[in-house]
């Protein structure tokens, strides 16, 4: 029941009695301002308070209107388009909501709360750039220690390594200082460096339980690391007591989404599109949830939104050339065109509508065309990645030298006993989708997605790398114990739980790059299965240079990294073959595609597995696919793509050269290789 109202008396104090009621009944501090208003019409402070009690009351479009009017008559009173903007936030109108917060930081930039929750719904619409620089920001103006005050303004200008230094010199004399934690904790994440980022969060939360901005760090770099249930442990205690947060909510989708909760994930992601419905990039990030799902005309119609709102926005056009099975119309390509002619367009936006344009000309048979866009999308890509072919050739003969026969004779049955998974392994574009489609179509077989466990393991072995000199990986193996070992086998099958979602009791864990952590896999799960999915050098190298991958797969943006790659990779099997011998199925593409059932019989045999007929109508199956293969792995077998390769021959003279004699011998392996065991 409401408190009645105390008589106005002298304003102060009517307007003193408002602000306490906020705090204990917002309903009363709402009858509160309102009899002030009646007695000072048009009070500014009466205004804004009755705009705060309306909200916090839950009557939201009754808030929005009052601080609508209040902005109007108070334009540059920061505090008021900071109340509108939570306002329209409550009301779950995230558009006007970054409109309302945007202003009220450009008016007065020294207010914490309105960048965190701008953070929040830039975070929520999309814009991962746009929300780092407003949580720095907020970081920024949420210490008034000098030493942290000059760190924030450090994180917040990028200048990471000296954010990193004034933070580890505060924190050497303040251990327990939670605001240096979680500053510390979003440098060691913006380096990718996750596992830090997490040891740090931990000790934050320990010390402040409550630190909500802590936590949600906390949520998100478990979900970096593919902790998937940790990451929902944490996301459900912050959404007890936030359930309109946009971040939490957008943070939660992505989890869902990986760990193949799309149901719930897409009603998330339903109501986010409502919530910034002028938001090019949530359509987009809708759309790849729908194209996950298999819902295939939702998906392309949401990505032709996202063009509508952002014709610039060349992932869109990707996204839709991703589906692989969509063609381009006649005015699509000319808009592409159009873009691209433009002076100001990113240079993320230009290699995407290369990308795209490259794949509208391959359909329109105009192959010259298609390899210079081709061409230039790779050559632009390539720019801003890191990938080093001699540092990956080293990393395999390093592999060989250590895991040798004897080597593995030594640890014989030392891991998990956990027969469970089937890992899939070779390089991106060899069919390995359509593998994972028979298999799972069998009963006793689960699919899920391309895990990064094992990487992210080598990763955690190799002291933060998987690769490279300063890596302790592969040779960190030889230390480890049965009893370890077995442990990481039982880690394995423990972090992988989230992605199962029937009792079938096998399981697909399609990550190709695990075909370098074979070792690995061998050492703690020695009764799971492997498979290698191999294609045509020519087919499988120019297939993944047409292809621009979302995240990794570097050494695809050059015609010689990609084939030196392909040949490394040939060499690492052929030594597997040689040491662990018929420990490796092989599965060759083009022989699945000519004898589709012999094969398939074949790859049910070696996974101990009964012959199942829906394993030849693979395509009947209705299962999440996460790849770029999504839409071609629900037809019947592809046959067209086997020489496609064919028609950009005359471009391809560097692979050729970079592949060597892997391409004369295939689909055997070279003799130099066999004898270099």
């Amino acid at each position: 029941m409401s408190a009645t109202p105390e008589p106005v008396g002298t304003l102060e104090v009517a307007l003193a009695h408002a602000r306490r009621l906020l705090q204990e009944d917002p309903s009363a501090a709402a009858e509160q301002a309102t009899e002030i208003l009646k007695a000072v019409p048009g009070h500014p402070m009466a205004q804004l308070l009755l705009g705060v009690a309306r909200r916090s009351s839950g009557a939201f479009a009754g808030a929005i209107e009052v601080l609508t009017a209040l902005t109007q008559q108070q334009p540059r009173w920061a505090a008021a388009h900071f109340e509108l903007g939570l306002a329209f936030g409550a009301n779950r109108q995230g558009d006007q909501a970054v409109m309302a917060l945007r202003r009220a930081v450009e008016l007065k930039p020294d207010l914490p709360d309105a960048w965190r929750t701008l953070a929040d719904h830039l975070t929520a619409a999309g814009d991962a750039e746009g929300a780092d620089r407003a949580y720095a920001q907020h970081i920024r103006y949420s210490t008034r220690d000098p030493q942290l005050l000059e760190a924030g303004v450090a994180l917040a200008e990028n200048r990471i390594s000296a954010a990193e230094a004034l933070l580890r010199e505060h924190l050497k004399r303040h251990p327990t200082d939670v605001s240096a934690i979680r500053m510390f904790a979003e440098v060691a994440a913006r380096l990718g460096r996750y596992a830090e980022a997490e040891v740090l969060l931990e000790r934050g939360l320990e010390l402040a339980p409550s630190f909500l901005g802590a936590r949600h760090n906390y949520a998100y770099v478990l979900h970096r690391q593919n902790k998937l249930a940790k990451s929902l442990e944490q996301l459900e205690r912050l959404l007890a007591g936030d359930p309109r947060n946009p971040s939490y909510r957008n943070l939660l989708a992505a989890v869902l989404a990986r760990a193949g909760e799309y149901e719930r994930a897409l009603q998330i992601y339903a109501e986010v599109v409502k919530e910034y419905p002028s938001n090019a990039k949530v359509w987009m990030s809708y759309g790849h949830a729908l194209k996950t799902a298999g819902q295939q005309g939702e998906c392309v119609a949401t990505y032709r939104r996202a063009i509508e709102l952002m014709p610039q926005l060349g992932e869109a056009y990707w996204s839709l050339a991703n589906l692989k099975t969509f063609r381009f119309g006649e005015q699509d390509v000319v808009a592409m065109q159009e873009q691209l002619r433009r002076a100001d367009l990113s240079m993320e936006d230009r290699f995407h509508f290369h990308f795209s344009l490259g794949k509208a000309f391959e359909d329109a048979r105009d192959y010259a065309k298609s390899f210079e866009h081709y061409d230039q999308g790779n050559r632009l890509r390539r720019e801003m990645v890191q990938y080093d072919a001699d540092e990956n050739s080293q990393q395999m003969r390093r592999s060989k030298q250590l895991l040798t026969r004897e080597f593995f004779a030594e640890r014989q049955d030392w891991g998990s006993p956990a027969p469970d998974p089937i890992f899939i392994v070779g390089l991106p574009r060899a069919g390995s989708t359509l593998l994972e489609q028979i298999l799972s179509s069998h009963p006793l077989v689960e699919g899920t997605m391309e895990l990064p466990d094992i990487i992210d393991m080598a990763r955690s072995l190799g002291g933060g790398r998987a690769r490279g000199g300063d890596s302790k990986y592969p040779e960190i193996l030889a230390q480890l114990s049965a009893v370890e070992l077995r442990a990481l086998g039982d880690q394995y099958i423990a972090n992988t739980r989230i992605q199962r979602k029937t009792d079938a009791p096998f399981f697909i864990d399609k990550m190709p790059n695990n075909f370098a952590h074979i070792g690995l896999i061998q050492l703690i799960l020695p009764r799971a299965k492997i498979i290698d999915a191999r294609r045509h050098p020519l087919g499988c190298c120019f297939s993944g240079f047409k292809q621009h991958f979302a995240r990794g797969q570097h050494f695809t943006y050059g015609l010689d990294d990609i084939g030196r790659y392909y040949r490394d990779y040939v060499e690492l099997m052929a030594h597997f073959d040689a040491v662990l011998p018929g420990r490796v199925h092989r599965v060759i593409y083009e022989s699945m595609v000519a004898d589709t059932e012999m094969e398939v019989r074949r790859l049910l045999d070696y996974c101990g597995l009964p012959f199942d007929e829906r394993c030849l109508r693979f395509y009947e199956n209705e299962r999440a696919v996460r790849t770029a293969s999504s839409e071609q792995v629900r037809q019947p077998i592809y046959r067209d793509g086997v020489d496609h390769w064919q028609h950009f021959e005359p471009w391809l003279e560097p692979l050729k050269r970079a592949l060597g004699p892997v391409l004369e011998a295939y689909p055997n392996v070279p003799e130099i290789l066999v004898t270099r065991q």
